[in-house]
């Protein structure tokens, strides 16, 4: 079994986390780079480790120190639109964590990095005080998404159920604080 450290990303960790979240939304989502939707990506220095209430997590295979997953919290609660009105105003800007880019390279998967980096971030959102709700949204495409956080949450809004059409067909799930 392969040894990972947790740890809030530095500068160092940039590149390699960046490459984690690019390759997946390439891989996985298979939407590649979509400004609108991944300028954090790109810029996740800005984004999540110059804010005081946001933080970006690596998991570092210690056997090459090489960054195999990463994960994000951020004080953005989802906006409307694209997501119904009645989420975004369950969980407002300022007081939701939202959990981000929870991405876990495929060699590295089913060894518990994902679940290891919530935690993480949900230690920091306790930390933080401020926060009244942890929220996040996943595709139910994405490998091993949706199995994660239904056993950490539970799900408030299933788009391809409950918003006409399908909506953009985005599962939205709360993780408890306490």
């Amino acid at each position: 079994m392969l040894d990972y450290r947790i740890r809030t990303a530095t500068t160092a960790h940039l590149g390699e986390a960046r490459a984690v979240m690019l390759d997946t939304v390439y891989r996985d989502f298979g939407t590649g780079y979509v400004p609108r939707w991944h300028a954090d990506i790109i810029d996740p220095e800005s984004f999540y480790m110059t804010p005081p209430r946001h933080t970006l997590l690596v998991a570092v295979d210690e056997t090459d120190g090489t960054v195999a997953a990463t994960a994000a919290l951020d004080a953005r609660g989802p906006a409307h639109p694209p997501n119904p009105r009645w989420l975004a105003e369950r969980y407002p800007s300022g007081a939701t964590a939202q959990l981000r880019r929870v991405y876990v390279r495929p060699e590295h998967r089913r060894r518990g990095l994902a679940r290891r980096l919530v935690d993480g971030l949900l230690d920091f959102a306790r930390a933080d005080g401020s926060y009244r709700a942890v929220y996040l949204h996943t595709y139910p495409h994405s490998p091993g998404a949706v199995g994660l956080w239904q056993a950490l949450g539970k799900v408030v809004c299933d788009e391809r159920e409950e918003v006409p059409g399908g909506g953009s067909g985005v599962v939205h799930f709360e993780i408890p604080l306490a």
